[in-house]
Parts: C-alpha cells; structure tokens; sequence
C-alpha cells in the first residue's frame, strides 16, 4: 500500500513538473505568435498549473470511454509548436494528441505536427493586423464581463483592442467605482490581473490596457478621434436603442466605424447568432444586433437537432435568472409581473427568443412558442425544449449525437454537454458557451423530445458578443486541426 501511495504523489509531481512547463510555452506563443491554445475548449492561456490539469483531466469526457488525457501528450506537441515561428492560429492541444494518436500514419511527432500546422508556419512575419480599436457603450453586467474577456484576449494588440468605455457620470468618485466594480464582481468573482485608475485623465488600466473613460449623456456628441480613437467598433450595451434610426446616432460620431447592439434588434437589422449565421455579415453590415443570451442558447441546439431528425413544432420555456429591469421589492414596473420582488419570487414572463430563433434559422419560423420564468437566482438560466420531431428516435442516440456535435462540428464553441446527475446551476457560471446541454434530463419517446440546456446568461452570451466583434474586426485566427 505504501509503494502505491508513493507511486500515486510521484506520478502527480511529475504531471505537475509537465504542466509548469507548459505555461511559459502557452505564454511565449500567444504574446509572440497571436497562438491561442486550449484543451478541448478550455483555455490554457495565463492559467494556473492545477487549471491546466483539469483541463486534461476534463478531457476525458470528450474523448469518451476510458481514455486519458495527460501532459505527457500535449507538452511534446507545444514543444514543437514553440519552434516553427507559427502565425496567428487557435489550437486545440487535445484533439491535436488524440489525431496523432489516430491518424499518424507511420510519422513522428514532429512531422505530424508540423504537417498539420503547415499552413500557419513561418507566418509570423504575416501577423500585421494592428488591432481593432473598440468601444463599450455603456458598462453594466454585460459591459463589465465584454471588457474582462477584450482585456484577457488582448495579446500582442493585434485583435481587438478596448479603448473607451462611455458612462454617463453617477458621482465625483464615478471612476474609482467603475473601476471597483470591474475589479470585484459577486457572480463571477475578482478580476484576473492588475487594475491601475488615473482621476486626472479619467482612465482605467487592466493588465496594461489603457481604457478611456468617456462621460456623455448623448452618443451624439462625443468625438472618439480625440482620444486616439479611429475606425472603431462601438458595442452598445445600454439596450435604450434597438433599431438602425436609433443605433445611426454612434455611426454619426467621429472615430466610428460599425456597431455592434447586445439585444435583439428591431426592423430589418440582421440578428446574429454566432455560429449559425455570422457568414451572413457583409462589409456593408454597419450596424449588427447580437441577438439576446437566450436565442444564442437555443438556436445552435435546435439546428444540431432539426439537421438530424427535423423539427416539426414545439415550446421553448426559459427558466431565467432575475435581473437589473426587475425590482429588488415590490415596486411600479411598466411590464407584466416585474414590479414583484426579484429575489421572492418566481415571475411568468413573457420571452422573444422563440420569435428570435426564427430570425436566425428563418425554418422555425411559425414552429415555436415560447415563455419564461425568472426565479430567484443571479445568473445561469435554463431552457427547455419541447420539440415534435420529423423522425423517430431514442435518448441514447440524441445524447450521443449531441455529444459529438460538442466535440467536432462547427458548433463546438456554441454547445457543450455533461452527463451527470450532480450538476446545478452554480456549475456553470463562467461558461464560454452559448448552451450546455444536460444528457442526463434528457427525455425520449419516439418523434417527442425534451431537451434541457444550461447557460450563463451573462458570460457564455458575452463571449458569442465577442465571437461576432471578432468575425466583423477580421480577427479570427484558423483553428487547428482542421
């Protein structure tokens, strides 16, 4: 018994050892070759050494049966990596060391790599993109969680770049509480990093992004190009304008380019779900909605399913976390049911993610009803789907398809999955995806589906917010293997 404990903690040192010597090779990477690594989604960059053994250890229920993943197959692939001068690319580690394990054919490691890699190597030179200035319009929760994810994604400053936030001014303090709200957050916890305030030119620095705080109570009157600030990309978060007329006021200021709204948008503007229908922005898109956090949950799920085994009708119920527009105690609310006390009660409402959907996958146009319930939790929402199928089928196989919908198609960075009978909603706070899909409530009787999808209703719909900046800014790298 002894030889095997002994044997257990050396193993773990040694995997440990592994992992510490990934992160200057991750760091190197991304600040030098704009590379961006990851394990089956979960990203490796500035992560601690236990965060990038969960990661390999997580692995495993993507790969599925009894496969493990370990340092000891990623580390030489990173190794190679680190020597061949590679452009801008996004990598996945994990799925590179099971293709290699696969699909070698006879060649080393490093032939394999470099083959797979081929297209990016000795590119460095070609990473001459000088940044996409953007602007935060507006810095509530989904402000703050956008700039957390730009800071984090800065890299050598040849992506996206945040330049501004534009508030209107609340107090004399006003700076120092934007800044001690983007520090400390009570869902998603304190900021990664470093932040620095400097009153007398009104700036807020994160992890060496310097951000322009801008007071307006009008879009109209502020000159970006003043500041340094041209071409940008503004995101408005205030939700107080939602359509072209509205939204044309920021296109009218100096040193804007396009817009980005984080709402559904109204008239004729183009709903983007990231994932499904982002090819459809052209270079004369200037103003892009980026649809609400729960359209982006359901409508990668419902295309995966309809592509599959075609949807017939169904409802969509949205058990929704409370948020700012509802009232802390019973109060005067303009809307149905919202005037009642957010953290005691269960509140029916009414949702457009149903009528949304369609605007992004214009074949459920018609097929969907929709509702909502928001309860007595800050963030992480749920939906339902309850869906009449074209074909028959069973829970074992919808589950498996789902699962390697979450693994390889085009949808890996919208849908995820967990098989488990433990989780609750806490579990998926931070999330990146648009939807998580639970395999274990998953019900199944011939053409009759019901499907349960988690989602952080912040987070994981910010990060498609910035997946759809990144596609119209032309920042999105390659993503390897292919």
């Amino acid at each position: 018994m002894t030889q095997k404990t002994d044997q257990c903690l050396g193993e773990w040192i040694d995997r440990e050892a592994l992992a510490e010597a990934m992160i200057p090779l991750v760091g190197h990477l991304y600040r030098n070759n704009n590379v961006v690594t990851s394990i089956y989604g979960r990203g490796l960059i500035n992560r601690s050494v236990i965060a990038i053994l969960k990661a390999h250890r997580f692995a495993r229920h993507r790969i599925g049966g009894d496969s493990e993943l370990s340092v000891r197959d990623t580390y030489p692939i990173l190794k190679v990596m680190s020597e061949m001068d590679l452009g801008s690319a996004s990598v996945d580690l994990g799925k590179m060391a099971v293709k290699f394990k696969t699909e070698a054919n006879g060649r080393s490691l490093e032939q394999f790599v470099r083959d797979e890699l081929s297209t990016v190597s000795g590119k460095r030179e070609s990473n001459a993109h000088q940044g996409t200035d953007v602007v935060l319009y507006g810095f509530g929760r989904i402000g703050r969680l956008l700039a957390r994810i730009l800071v984090e994604k800065t890299g050598a400053g040849d992506g996206l770049r945040l330049r501004a936030i534009v508030v209107r001014k609340g107090a004399e303090n006003d700076l120092s509480k934007r800044a001690s709200l983007l520090r400390r957050d009570s869902v998603h916890g304190s900021f990664d990093g470093t932040i620095v305030i400097d009153e007398e030119n009104n700036t807020i620095t994160a992890n060496g992004s310097l951000i322009q705080v801008i007071y307006s109570n009008d879009p109209k009157t502020v000159d970006y190009t003043q500041y340094g600030i041209k071409d940008a990309l503004l995101v408005d978060n205030t939700g107080r304008w939602r359509d072209e007329e509205g939204l044309s006021q920021h296109l009218a200021c100096p040193g804007i380019d396009r817009v980005v709204l984080t709402a559904p948008g109204k008239g004729d503007l183009k709903n983007i779900v990231h994932g499904i229908n982002h090819g459809e922005i052209t270079a004369d898109d200037k103003i892009i909605s980026a649809a609400s956090c729960t359209t982006n949950a359901i409508v990668p799920v419902l295309k995966a399913i309809n592509d599959k085994f075609g949807i017939v009708n169904g409802h969509v119920e949205t058990v929704h976390s409370y948020t700012n527009d509802q009232n802390l105690i019973d109060n005067f609310h303009t809307g149905s049911r919202r005037g009642r006390s957010a953290p005691l009660n269960m509140v029916l409402t009414e949702t457009g993610a149903a009528t949304a959907a369609a605007k992004a996958l214009p074949f459920l146009e018609g097929k969907l009803t929709g509702n909502a319930i928001r309860v007595p939790t800050p963030n992480v929402s749920m939906a339902i789907l309850s869906l009449n199928l074209e074909k028959n089928t069973d829970r074992a196989e919808v589950n498996e398809y789902l699962r390697q919908i979450a693994m390889h198609s085009d949808l890996q960075k919208q849908i995820d999955y967990v098989c488990s009978q433990e989780v609750v909603s806490t579990d998926f706070v931070g999330s990146r995806h648009a939807g998580v899909v639970d395999a274990e409530a998953t019900i199944c009787t011939e053409n009759r589906l019901i499907l349960y999808v988690w989602y952080d209703n912040e987070y994981g719909y910010s990060c498609q917010v910035v997946r759809v900046m990144e596609d119209i800014a032309g920042v999105n790298p390659p993503a390897f293997p292919q």
